[in-house]
């Protein structure tokens, strides 16, 4: 898969741009805040639907536009894809071959991306709703049933915590009923979320074992847990899980009422990396972060190449010049006429790999772009 032409209307700096892309590599140059980041930004929106950068689309919009656009003509296995997403004050809209989506959920998962920047480090050293995010982000683009269930997860969740915040203090719920509807639709939406997981993150596991153990020439050993606040375990069925799920939330429902808030569930889940055994996120060196950080993503890639029968796209924003030059030679050598891969950086001086040499280039100097 490999995005061929992109086109900008109103979006963050860019009035208008239209760019040509190679299917292998290219390479955005320029200083800090001329606008690399941004075209690497809109290619990751046009495939997810939202930002890395924010959360409010707004700041994606132009300064005093009424809309942003991205379009961009997508070569999949089967043939050439238009896709486009409009952001305006009133949402998102996406389309596929000209087609309106009435979902997000369908339109997402068109095309397919790996971003990889200095702040996915977070994903091994940040909170647990940044890795709660990785894990929702990536599964999302390889399922969209699974899109589709967080939303309905989320409905349920913010309706019980109404119930629960209304309540709050006070020594029992006055509307009962309501709340064991709530709470049943909450358990039934909770072990498709959390079941949905566990599968990814033994996919996961599968893949990004060996590439870690490559990167760190076979001294290092790295394990991806899925860790449920709930303590359900993998090996369960469906009704061992609810029944779990419905002791634990009748044994805390006094602790709820009190802080009016859901205390268990796939919201207050967390995703635990260790390598030798060690927990990276705790006790890793900085390289050892570094390194977990680049096998998850390259596991990415394949897990996704794998699932869709397509290379995913890579966006490598700013990160090169944070890996040593072993690791950057480890991430070229894997992408290396496989994967198309965009790339900023402010100098490809000190990058000495023939993938950097044969690239297109993009030389980019206040909102303008050459190349």
């Amino acid at each position: 898969m490999n995005i061929e032409r992109l086109q900008l209307t109103n979006y963050r700096n860019y009035e208008s741009l239209t760019l040509d892309f190679s299917p292998k590599i290219n390479v955005f140059i320029g200083e800090n805040a001329q606008g690399k980041t941004n075209v690497m930004e809109s290619i990751y929106v046009l495939a997810m639907a939202k930002s890395h950068r924010t959360a409010n689309d707004k700041e994606l919009i132009r300064w005093e536009a009424d809309y942003g656009k991205i379009e961009g003509v997508v070569q999949k296995r089967y043939g050439s894809l238009p896709i486009e997403l409009m952001v305006s004050k009133k949402g998102k809209k996406g389309k596929i071959n000209h087609l309106e989506q009435t979902r997000l959920s369908n339109y997402i998962g068109q095309m397919n991306v790996v971003m990889f920047a200095p702040e996915d480090l977070n994903v091994v050293k940040g909170s647990p709703q940044i890795r709660r995010r990785f894990i929702d982000m990536e599964i999302g683009q390889i399922s969209p049933v699974y899109l589709h269930d967080l939303l309905t997860f989320q409905k349920i969740l913010k309706q019980r915590n109404h119930l629960l915040k209304s309540n709050q203090g006070r020594a029992s719920l006055q509307n009962d009923v309501m709340f064991d509807v709530y709470t049943e639709q909450y358990i039934q939406a909770a072990i498709k979320i959390i079941r949905k997981r566990f599968e990814f993150m033994e996919l996961l596991q599968e893949w990004a074992e060996p590439i870690h153990s490559g990167i760190s020439q076979g001294k290092e050993k790295l394990v991806i847990k899925y860790r449920p606040v709930s303590g359900i375990s993998p090996n369960w069925s469906v009704d061992e899980m609810a029944t779990f799920l419905e002791q634990k939330l009748s044994e805390i429902k006094q602790r709820e009422i009190e802080r009016g808030v859901t205390l268990i569930g796939p919201h207050r889940d967390d995703l635990q990396l260790f390598v030798n055994d060690y927990d990276v996120q705790t006790y890793g060196s900085q390289g050892q972060q570094r390194t977990t950080a680049l096998s998850l993503k390259l596991a990415e890639i394949e897990l996704i190449k794998q699932e869709t029968k397509e290379a995913p796209i890579l966006l490598l924003d700013d990160v090169l010049s944070e890996l040593d030059d072993y690791r950057q030679s480890h991430l070229l050598n894997t992408i290396q006429g496989e994967v198309q891969t965009f790339v900023t950086t402010t100098s490809v001086d000190g990058i000495h790999h023939e993938t950097i040499e044969n690239a297109k280039m993009f030389h980019v100097k206040q909102g303008t772009i050459e190349g």
